[in-house]
C-alpha cells in the first residue's frame, strides 16, 4: 500500500502547514491584549493568519504556521532529540545454546506473523526515526541529521509542542506574570488553542485500496472501528499523533487488558469447578434434604419459621462462589496483581527506550496563575533557573495542608453516613417485603431487600461522584499548588480516595459486618433499640457480597461507557445540525470542524486513568468472593480500548500532544491497591466465607477427626454442627419445640445456655491463624516476585549504554567528516585524525 502522507491543513497559499489554532469572540473587548500578544509571536518568528468562522460571524480562528528557521531554533533550545543515523545492531558471540533460543524465538516469531489479531505493517507508515540513533538537535551540527524533507523532518506532535511552548511564554502585557496563552483563555481574551486534526477521518475512497489520506483516517480505520477489537493497537502511531503521554496511557490499558486474559480464564475455571460439583456438595445436599430443620425467623414482627431446605437454591449460588478453588484463586490473583505490575515496569522501560525517552527530562514547569497572583508578594531564588519567583509559606502550606485533610475525612464520613442510612433502610424495609403482598417478593424476602438496597446504593454513589468532583476541586485549588502536575496528582489522589471509599464502603460493610453483631434468638440487638439487626441467610453473606459486587460493577460499567461516548456524541451531534440549520451547499474547513468538536476533558487523563484503577480494585480487593469480576473487567476493557480510540479520534478536538516517561501517581495507587488486596482477601475468606469452618470441622469435629475412611466424607453432619438450637417456647408464639439459627452456642437444655461453645473459639483462633499465615505467605511470594523481576530487561540495559557510546563516537566520526569536506573544498590538506 502506497502511504499518502498528509501534512494537514494548510494557509491560503496552500503551501504553509497550520500548527496551531487559537479562537476568540469578535465581540469580546480585550483586543489590546490579543494585539500585543499576536505582534510578539510574530516577533518570534512565527507566522499568523485570520479567517472568519463560516457557521458563526462571531468567532474568529487564527491559524499559526512555524517556518523552518524558527522550528530549528527552539528545537535547539528544548534539546529535542532527532534522528542522524541508522542504527546497525552489533552480534557478539553467542553459545549454542543461546543459537537454540534465538530459532525458538524465530519460530514464535513467524507463528505470530500469522496470527489475527497482529496488525499489517504494511499499511502503516514507515517511522524512521524508530530505527535510527538520535541527539540533540543542534543548528551548527545539523548537517549530522538526516532531512529528507524540510516538512516532514520534524513531526506534526513536534511542531505542535514546539507552537505551544512559545505561545506558554510570550507576553500579552507589560509584567512578570503578564505571560502565557492560558492565562489569556482565562481572562476571556481566547477562549481557545488546539493543534488541528490532519483531516477527515473518513474518506469516499476504501482504503484497502487508495490508502490512508492522512495519519487520523489510518488511525480509524486501523484502531479506532469497533470492527478493530480483536486487534493488537498501534502505539507507534497513536504517540506519532497523540504524543507520548496518550499513547502510555493505551500501552497501558492494552497491557492491563492483555493480563487480564489468564485472571478471567482462572476465575472462570474456579467457576466451572463450583458449577460443576455443586451437586456433590455435602453441605449443599445437607441443607437441601433437611426438610425436617426450621430457621428460627429471621425477623421479628412478620417472618415465620423456615424450612432450611428452602435455602436450597442459594446454597448452591453460594458454593459457585465459596468452593475449594476460592483460597488458590485470591492467591493467584495476589501474585497476578504483583506480575502485572512488574512486567509492566519491564514494558514502560521498553517503550522509553523504542520512543527515545530515555534520556528526556521534563522541562522546568511554569507557575500556575493562581500561584503566582497569591504568593507574587514573597519571592524565592528558584535553585534552577536562577531567577526569583513567588514562593509559599511553610506555615501557610501546612494550614491549608491541614484543612484539605479535614476536608477529606469529612468527605468520607459523608460516605460512610450514606452506607449507615442504606443498613436502616434494609432494616426497616425487610418486615415489609417479608409480608409482601406478590408471593415470589414474600417468599425470597431477603433477596429483594439485597437487591434494592443495592440499585439505592448505586444511585447514592453515582450523586455522591458528582459532588465529590466539585469538592475534590475545591479542596486542591485550597491548596494553591505550584504547578500544573502537582495540581494534577493532589486532585487525582482526592478523586481516588473519594471515589473508592463511596464504592466500596457499603461492599465492606457486607463482607465484615453484615450479621456479625445480630445476637442470638430471644435476645437479639437492635438499632436504635427498635430495628433488629439483619442476619445472614441461612446459606451465609457471600451471595449479598456477590450481589453487591456484581450490580455495581455491571451498571457503573455501563453508566462509564455512556458517558464517556454517548454524551459526546450527543453533543457533537447538536453542534452539527445547528451549524447545518445556519448554511448551505458550503464546505467547513477542517479547523472549524474541530472547534465544533468536545476539548479534551479538563483534568487530562485522570478520568481515564481513574475509572480503569477504580476497576483494578474492584478485581482483585474482593476477587475471593467474586471470581468472575477479572471477565466482565476484561470484557469491559476490550470495548473501552475502542471507545477510548474511537473518542479521540472522531469526538475530542486533538489534544496538545505531551511527553512523559510514566503514568505518574496512578502506579503508587495500583501497587497500594496490590497490598491492600491481599489483606482484604485473607479477611473474606477467613471472615465473609464458610471456609475456616468448614476446614475446623473436617480435621477437629468430624468423622475424619480421629481417622481417615477412604469412601467417609469428612464434611458429613457439617450443616447439623454449625447450627445452634434454641427453644421456640422462649420466643412466646405459642409454639413448641427447637429452632435453629447460624451460631456456636450451647444448647438450652446445657449448663450454659447460648453461650458460645469450645468449637467457637477454635474457629476463631483458626480465622486469626489463617490471615497471618495467608498474608505472610502472599506478600513473601509477591517480594520474591518482585525482586526477580527487574525493572529494565537485562538485554536492554546493555543496548542502551552501548547506543550512548555509539551515538559519541557517531557525532565525533559526522564532525570529522564534516571537516575534512570543508578542507577538501578549500584546497587543504586533509587529516584522517582530529587536528
Amino acid at each position: 500500500m502506497n502511504y499518502i502522507a498528509s501534512s494537514g491543513p494548510l494557509f491560503k497559499d496552500g503551501k504553509k502547514r497550520i500548527d496551531y489554532i487559537l479562537v476568540y469572540r469578535k465581540t469580546n473587548i480585550q483586543y489590546d491584549k490579543r494585539n500585543t500578544f499576536e505582534k510578539n509571536l510574530r516577533a518570534e518568528g512565527l507566522m499568523l493568519e485570520k479567517e472568519p468562522a463560516i457557521a458563526s460571524p462571531d468567532i474568529m480562528f487564527i491559524k499559526i504556521h512555524i517556518p523552518w528557521d524558527t522550528l530549528c531554533k527552539y528545537a535547539e533550545r528544548l534539546n529535542i532529540r532527532m534522528p542522524f543515523r541508522k542504527k546497525c545492531y552489533y552480534t557478539d558471540g553467542r553459545n549454542k545454546s543461546m543459537g537454540r533460543v534465538q530459532t525458538y524465538f524465530r519460530r514464535i516469531k513467524n507463528w505470530m506473523s500469522q496470527n489475527p489479531m497482529v496488525l499489517d505493517k504494511s499499511a502503516f507508515p514507515d517511522l524512521e526515526e524508530s530505527d535510527c540513533y538520535t541527539g540533540p538537535f543542534s543548528r551548527a551540527r545539523i548537517h549530522h541529521f538526516i532531512i529528507n524533507n524540510k516538512d516532514t523532518f520534524f513531526s506534526n506532535a513536534t511542531r505542535s509542542r514546539i507552537v505551544y511552548h512559545m505561545l506558554e511564554r510570550t507576553k500579552y502585557e507589560n509584567g512578570i506574570s503578564k505571560v502565557g496563552i492560558r492565562k489569556l483563555i482565562n481572562n476571556g481574551s481566547y477562549i481557545a488553542a488546539f493543534p488541528p486534526h490532519e483531516g477527515a477521518y473518513k474518506s469516499s475512497q476504501p482504503i484497502k485500496t487508495h490508502g490512508p489520506q492522512n495519519n487520523r483516517h489510518l488511525l480509524y480505520e486501523r484502531w479506532a472501528r469497533w470492527g478493530m477489537w480483536y486487534k493488537h493497537q498501534p502505539l507507534d502511531l497513536i504517540r506519532l499523533y497523540f504524543g507520548e503521554k496518550i499513547g502510555l496511557y493505551f500501552a497501558w490499558l492494552g497491557w492491563y487488558t492483555g493480563m487480564l486474559i489468564p485472571a478471567a480464564i482462572v476465575g472462570l475455571c474456579v467457576f466451572f469447578y463450583g458449577l460443576f460439583t455443586m451437586n456433590k456438595s455435602q453441605v449443599s445436599q445437607e441443607i437441601c434434604k433437611a426438610t425436617e430443620v426450621f430457621m428460627c425467623p429471621l425477623c421479628d414482627k412478620n417472618c415465620s419459621l423456615q424450612r432450611l431446605n428452602d435455602s436450597c437454591i442459594y446454597a448452591k449460588v453460594t458454593y459457585l462462589f465459596d468452593n475449594g478453588g476460592t483460597v488458590f484463586f485470591a492467591i493467584f490473583m495476589a501474585i497476578w496483581a504483583t506480575v502485572f505490575l512488574e512486567f509492566w515496569k519491564r514494558r514502560r522501560s521498553i517503550l522509553t527506550y523504542t520512543w527515545d525517552l530515555i534520556e528526556w527530562e521534563e522541562e522546568e514547569e511554569t507557575l500556575r496563575p493562581q500561584f503566582e497572583a497569591k504568593y507574587y508578594k514573597m519571592e524565592i531564588v528558584n535553585p534552577i533557573t536562577g531567577k526569583p519567583e513567588p514562593h509559599q509559606p511553610s506555615s501557610d502550606k501546612v494550614t491549608r495542608l491541614l484543612v484539605s485533610v479535614s476536608g477529606i475525612f469529612f468527605m468520607i464520613s459523608l460516605v460512610i453516613t450514606a452506607v449507615f442510612g442504606v443498613v436502616v433502610y434494609r432494616l426497616v424495609v425487610m418486615e415489609q417485603f417479608a409480608s409482601f403482598k406478590w408471593n415470589f417478593i414474600k417468599q425470597h424476602w431477603q433477596f429483594a431487600t439485597s437487591a434494592a438496597a443495592v440499585c439505592i446504593n448505586f444511585i447514592i454513589i453515582m450523586l455522591l461522584n458528582l459532588a465529590y468532583e466539585k469538592i475534590a476541586y475545591l479542596l486542591t485549588n485550597l491548596e494553591y499548588p505550584r504547578t500544573e502536575s502537582e495540581w494534577e496528582n493532589s486532585f487525582a489522589l482526592k478523586m481516588f480516595l473519594f471515589q473508592f471509599v463511596n464504592l466500596n464502603s457499603s461492599i465492606f460493610y457486607i463482607a465484615f459486618f453484615l450479621g456479625r453483631f445480630v445476637g442470638h434468638p430471644g435476645k437479639y440487638n437492635k438499632l436504635f433499640d427498635r430495628w433488629r439487626l439483619e442476619e445472614c441467610h441461612p446459606s451465609g453473606c457471600l451471595i449479598d457480597l456477590c450481589l453487591q459486587m456484581g450490580v455495581i460493577m455491571f451498571l457503573k460499567q455501563i453508566w462509564n461507557n455512556f458517558m464517556e461516548l454517548g454524551y459526546p456524541l450527543i453533543q457533537n451531534w447538536w453542534s452539527r445540525h445547528k451549524i447545518k440549520r445556519g448554511i448551505h451547499d458550503t464546505s467547513i474547513p477542517q479547523w472549524e470542524n474541530d472547534w465544533n468538536l468536545q476539548p479534551m476533558n479538563l483534568h487530562g487523563l485522570m478520568d481515564e486513568y481513574l475509572e480503569m484503577v477504580l476497576q483494578f480494585g474492584f478485581t482483585t480487593i474482593f476477587v475471593a468472593a467474586f471470581p468472575l469480576a477479572p471477565l466482565l473487567a476484561l470484557l469491559n476493557n476490550i470495548i473501552e480500548i475502542r471507545l477510548d480510540a474511537y473518542k479521540f479520534v472522531t469526538q475530542w478536538r486533538r489534544p496538545l500532544p505531551a511527553r512523559a516517561t510514566d503514568i505518574g501517581i496512578w502506579l503508587g495507587i495500583l501497587e497500594g491497591i496490590g497490598i491492600l488486596a491481599v489483606i482484604t482477601n485473607a479477611f473474606v475468606i477467613a471472615i465473609t466465607s464458610d471456609y475456616i469452618p468448614r476446614f475446623v470441622y473436617e480435621y477437629k469435629y468430624g468423622p475424619c477427626a480421629n481417622h481417615v475412611e477412604p469412601s467417609e466424607n469428612c464434611l458429613k453432619g457439617y450443616v447439623n454442627n454449625s447450627l445452634s438450637f434454641f427453644d421456640l417456647s422462649e420466643l412466646g408464639m405459642g409454639k413448641s419445640g427447637y429452632c435453629r439459627y447460624r451460631d456456636y452456642r450451647g444448647p438450652p437444655w446445657s449448663s450454659r445456655p447460648y453461650e458460645f461453645t469450645l468449637q467457637y473459639w477454635h474457629i476463631l483462633a483458626a480465622r486469626l491463624a489463617f490471615i497471618i499465615v495467608f498474608e505472610h505467605l502472599v506478600f513473601g511470594i509477591k517480594s520474591f516476585i518482585a525482586y526477580l523481576i527487574p525493572d529494565v530487561p537485562k538485554g536492554l540495559h546493555e543496548r542502551i549504554r552501548r547506543e550512548k557510546y555509539l551515538v559519541q563516537e557517531m557525532m565525533y566520526e559526522a564532525e570529522l567528516e564534516h571537516l575534512q569536506q570543508q578542507r577538501r573544498k578549500s584546497g587543504q590538506p586533509v587529516h584522517h585524525e582530529w587536528p
